[in-house]
């Protein structure tokens, strides 16, 4: 193909005469052997729904006040990711690296870890480190606690002893060869509370959230919701205010930090919380589980709060162990909501729909979806899930929908089976772009990752206010397909 490419003449050529047209590879479409299309048959994962276990895992760091990631890794274990942030929240991203080359792949990465910790250290002042694996550091075996034994001793000796108060560390073991990006999450989410929650005996008010793979604008409506509720809530790894905020005191403030985030002192006291949630049993269900078993916290693993039965379910369980009445203002949220269902309802009646994502969002998109009268047909879990495909199944049961649900597999085998059953909607990230296109069915996009729609990490899905705006965007781009061929908005 590179090779039919023309000559470039030397005064040059416009941006239009850039774009190169591709020879297929062969004259007509071969499809596959059938028995090499379900994922379990073939030794290759082609088109994942998912990324690797060390991006989970620094999601959660950008959501601590004054901390950075240290990835102990290539560099190019953090380019991928930081260019990721960027198309999502269009907001800069810190995120350190040891900066592996040969020598570290002999030898191990022992001097990179010291000298690059030191430097974090010296030159940004953070509050907290969290120094998350790879696969390459797992593979050739580093010892990361002693390598930051010996790294604290070294600033010890040169800034003094407060260095050890200073700054804390957490290490987020993440081999980048096992597992996803819901992994990672979970992982860090369980290693910060073991790492740094204590308990005094004295139980304070404050109900502690871990919100998984939520935007910025979920974790507002989070925050609004428990303020109906007049509950005191402490949101951990809140990104709301560090990956979609103002650059304030930008450039003069050096090194910067954005300024929300949790703070270090609340991980501390977790151990005195009322009660703890986790709103994505795959991602952050694990921190929630330690707490409750060292501190004998109360704990929630619910399923994300995305549709009417799911919120209500959620707000239930805050107001019974919280002790917090169910105001009337979130009655008159879930009535508009129910409202505006019952006004579309024409519209989303017995539509097919496919789904595709994480497990956390997939599960609570589909009850959502059947609460809507539409029929889920396909559903890609892209991350094996021992939670996600038994509340779909629960679910659909309630609603007679038996769908066909692909646990751990890859978009190629969910993609075969849409351009052989092609549904009427698309419920899936920004990586469904080229099966929508091809089969001309309208993409609503949610979830993780959303990189080609601007403002959508401000729009909440959760709650009911929530509900709404995902309702809209499903109606609107049913509209877009739709209307006015089917008129049946008259």
């Amino acid at each position: 193909m590179i090779n039919n490419v023309k000559e470039i003449p030397i005064e040059g050529i416009t941006y239009k005469q850039l774009k190169i047209e591709k020879e297929p590879l062969t004259e007509e479409y071969t499809p596959p052997p059938p028995e090499l299309v379900p994922a379990k048959n073939r030794a290759v994962c082609i088109d994942p729904s998912r990324t690797c276990m060390p991006f989970g895992a620094m999601w959660p760091t950008l959501g601590v006040h004054r901390a950075i990631p240290f990835v102990q890794g290539a560099q190019g274990c953090t380019t991928y990711v930081r260019y990721t942030f960027a198309r999502i929240f269009r907001e800069p991203a810190s995120i350190a690296n040891a900066s592996f080359h040969e020598d570290a792949a002999v030898f191990g990465g022992r001097k990179n870890l010291i000298r690059g910790i030191r430097n974090l250290v010296c030159r940004y002042q953070p509050e907290l480190i969290s120094i998350i694996t790879t696969c390459s550091s797992e593979v050739i075996g580093d010892d990361i606690h002693s390598f930051l034994d010996e790294a604290i001793d070294i600033m010890e000796e040169e800034m003094g002893p407060d260095v050890r108060d200073a700054v804390k560390f957490v290490i987020v073991n993440t081999p980048s060869f096992a597992g996803s990006h819901v992994e990672g999450y979970n992982r860090a989410a369980r290693e910060f509370l073991k790492t740094l929650a204590k308990s005094t005996g004295q139980t304070t008010e404050d109900v502690y959230f871990i919100p998984g793979f939520m935007m910025p604008g979920d974790i507002r409506e989070l925050k609004h919701m428990m303020e109906l509720m007049d509950v005191s809530c402490k949101v951990l790894f809140d990104i709301s205010e560090t990956l979609d905020c103002p650059l304030v005191g930008m450039p003069n403030r050096i090194p910067y930090y954005p300024p929300g985030g949790t703070r270090v002192e609340d991980f501390v006291r977790a151990g005195d919380a009322k009660a703890i949630f986790a709103l994505s049993p795959d991602a952050g269900g694990a921190g929630a589980t330690w707490l409750e078993r060292r501190f004998k916290t109360p704990s929630k693993i619910m399923t994300m709060p995305i549709g009417v039965k799911n919120t209500d379910r959620f707000i239930k369980a805050v107001a019974e162990l919280a002790e917090r009445p169910i105001t009337d203002a979130l009655r008159w949220e879930r009535g508009i909501l129910l409202d505006a269902m019952a006004d579309t309802l024409h519209y989303t009646m017995s539509r097919r729909v496919a789904l595709c994502g994480d497990p956390d969002f997939v599960a609570a998109a589909t009850g959502f979806v059947c609460e809507l009268g539409m029929i889920p047909t396909y559903v890609l879990i892209g991350t094996k899930s021992r939670t996600a495909e038994a509340a779909i199944r629960e679910v659909c049961e309630e609603y007679g929908h038996s769908p066909t649900i692909f646990n751990d597999s890859d978009q190629f085998e969910w993609e075969y089976a849409l351009k052989n059953d092609i549904p009427d909607v698309i419920v899936g990230h920004s990586r469904c772009v080229n099966i929508s296109r091809e089969i001309q069915v309208p993409l609503v996009r949610f979830g993780f990752p959303v990189y080609d729609r601007v403002g959508y990490q401000r729009e909440p899905i959760i709650g009911y206010r929530g509900g709404e705006r995902f309702l809209a965007r499903i109606i609107n781009a049913i509209l877009d397909y739709h209307y006015p061929d089917d008129r049946t908005h008259q």
